[in-house]
């Protein structure tokens, strides 16, 4: 393994500890509406984008060509944030982490409709493996309103995988800090009317906890920027999984959550889908 892979892996590793870093804060933030927790951490990822673009002297609303994708990625990813910090509040830690990382696999489904990228078979399996893992961690009932929050922690990759697939298309046509700058100001201005309207004031410890999650978060954002810097998104990714690893640890020690064994067996199948994605595209890439 050469430095650079190795750089790449442990800044993945780091990455994902901040995401489930982040990911606690927003728990420990209490009753403080999920909408409200999105606000104030898209805020102080907001006000880092800003003070980058500034210090960079580089125009915020991109190339008139890309704005509508930026939007698109903006919009994807706010609905995505807002469903999974809502999950978060309703779910296990870890189960609201590994329902968010099925976005890949709904990045494969939107790039083959909308980049018209060609499924392949190993995909194919990889699909069907992931869906088995997300029933398992579901454990869909009659009882709707119990399924209500798992459904929509899927949701939450639902929206990711549209908003990367976003950020796939816009690659070497648009800087990174613009699509960050338009991601965090269009979640910023969806969740402002509710803030205007139903605001809970935090208090201290809260407030504390909230300006934490936009700071976990953008660390967590630089360390995957700067991990895909060092080796090929493909040969990395796969540790990205370890977010749940993270998740289940600060789940246990922080809020006393076991997740039960038909969701550890869904974890399984969804890193196994993870993991052939993976292998399968390193050997069609070689």
């Amino acid at each position: 393994m050469n430095n650079n892979k190795l750089k790449a892996i442990i800044l993945m590793l780091l990455s994902s500890f901040s995401f489930a870093v982040m990911g606690a804060l927003v728990k420990l933030a209490g009753d403080i509406p999920s909408i409200e927790k999105a606000f104030f951490r898209n805020l102080v990822s907001l006000l880092i984008a800003i003070f980058v673009i500034v210090r960079r002297k580089q125009n915020p609303w991109g190339k008139k060509e890309n704005r509508k994708f930026l939007i698109g990625r903006g919009i994807c990813g706010s609905m995505g944030l807002l469903a999974y910090f809502y999950s978060i509040d309703k779910l296990l830690l870890a189960d609201s982490g590994m329902l968010n990382k099925m976005s890949p696999f709904f990045v494969i489904i939107f790039a083959a409709i909308f980049l018209k990228e060609k499924i392949k078979k190993y995909q194919i399996v990889s699909l069907i493996i992931a869906i088995l893992g997300v029933i398992f961690i579901i454990k869909p009932s009659f009882q709707f309103q119990e399924s209500i929050p798992a459904f929509i922690g899927l949701m939450s990759g639902v929206f990711a995988g549209a908003a990367y697939v976003f950020v796939s298309y816009l690659g070497n046509r648009e800087n990174a800090h613009i699509i960050v700058f338009y991601f965090s100001f269009i979640s910023t201005i969806i969740t402002i009317p509710y803030i205007l309207f139903n605001f809970t004031s935090p208090n201290e410890i809260q407030l504390i906890l909230l300006i934490g999650t936009g700071i976990t978060a953008a660390i967590g954002q630089f360390l995957l920027t700067y991990a895909y810097k060092f080796a090929p998104a493909g040969e990395v990714s796969i540790y990205n999984y370890s977010n749940v690893i993270f998740s289940s640890i600060l789940g246990l020690f922080l809020f006393s959550e076991i997740p039960d064994i038909l969701s550890f067996m869904g974890y399984i199948l969804i890193i196994l889908g993870g993991y052939i994605i993976y292998r399968f595209g390193r050997v069609k890439t070689a």
